[in-house]
């Protein structure tokens, strides 16, 4: 469950982040990335880089304002970041030994949706659904109609 419910939280950040319209939802992307950015500045255990990590994604998530693609490597870089503190730092949850192992996990799944351009999953799911072959929806039109 410590492997699965990551990749359950990572999906779930993406649909939630599907009722936001665009461009709201790119800004706002970009702004959670800066945030992920400063999450272990408090304790990470891992002194002035976690300065330089902090200064390095606000770069990354100030150009994420207008880039679906810079907002995906923030992610990335964060994934980085929450195995190198699994492995030398301390956990960004205090309390929870394997939370940044849960964090990068998690974190490459938000990653590829934003690298998709953070597409709206309910939208998708919407679309699916009414998909129908050509010349069989209300698109068509009288002319091609037989009676």
């Amino acid at each position: 469950m410590q492997y699965v419910a990551p990749i359950g939280i990572g999906v779930l950040y993406a649909l939630l982040m599907s009722l936001v319209h665009e461009p709201h939802r790119r800004r706002l992307n970009a702004v959670m990335v800066a945030g992920a950015g400063a999450a272990y500045l408090s304790g990470g255990g891992l002194g002035g880089w976690e300065f330089a990590f902090t200064a390095l994604l606000a770069y990354v998530a100030f150009r994420g304002l207008e880039s679906w693609t810079f907002i995906g490597v923030g992610w990335l870089l964060h994934t980085v970041w929450d195995v190198v503190h699994h492995l030398k730092g301390n956990p960004i949850i205090p309390f929870a030994h394997t939370s940044s192992l849960g964090c990068a996990i998690c974190d490459p799944v938000i990653a590829l949706w934003c690298l998709r351009g953070g597409p709206s999953l309910i939208a998708l799911v919407r679309g699916r659904g009414r998909r129908r072959g050509p010349g069989t929806g209300p698109e068509r039109s009288r002319a091609t109609m037989t009676p």
